[in-house]
This record gives structure tokens, sequence and C-alpha cells, in this order.
């Protein structure tokens, strides 16, 4: 053991006190739940085959809006409006995604944070 022997406390969390990491753990809390409010509020919208279809969900994952152009309705070829559906509601999704990652992002990266 070192001379001095073991101290015990935070050292690698440089000094950070328990009552500041509750307070960082507090802040964090909130502006998670802060992040998460405004994402189930938010819709994300995107469209498949140049904009024949338009599909939009919420922050929820639930699909709010479909619009089908009906120049796109084809009964000889139903598969591809099928398709196109599914490309949309799919892109749409993935942008909800992609904000919530990034939201993440934002919260793990405040500073003080011994993580």
């Amino acid at each position: 053991m070192a001379k001095g022997g073991f101290r015990g406390g935070y050292g690698g969390m440089g000094g950070m006190s328990q009552a500041n990491m509750m307070k960082q753990a507090q802040k964090m809390q909130a502006e998670l739940a802060k992040m998460q409010t405004e994402l189930e509020q938010s819709s994300f919208t995107a469209t498949a085959g140049g904009g024949a279809v338009k599909a939009v969900v919420n922050g929820k994952h639930e699909l709010t809006a479909l619009e089908i152009d009906p120049d796109a309705v084809d009964p000889e070829d139903v598969e591809m409006l099928q398709d196109m559906v599914i490309a949309a509601v799919n892109e749409a999704l993935r942008k909800v995604d992609e904000a919530s990652s990034a939201n993440m992002s934002r919260l793990t990266g405040m500073k003080g944070l011994p993580f």
C-alpha cells in the first residue's frame, strides 16, 4: 500500500461530493423527462415513391397519419403500394429513433457527470 494508506472517498471522480453527484443525477433525470415529453409530442414525417406515400409518426412510435396519392393506387400493382407504405412508415420510425439517440447523446454529454 502506498505511503499514507487508503483514504477512501471518490478519488477518480474529480473530487465530486456525494451531494453534488445527487444534484447532477436529479438534474439529468429532470432533463431526461423533459426530452422524453418533447419527443413524444413531436411528429416525424417521411415519404416514399417520390412523395406518393407520406407517413407521419409521433415520438411514441405511433402512426398518426398516412397519405396516399390516388395516382399511386394501381389495382394491377398493389404490392408496390404496400412496399411504399412500409418504406415511408419505417423511415419515419427511424427518424424518431435518431431524435431519441441525439437526445441521449446530449444528455450524457452534460459536464460534471462521472460517466
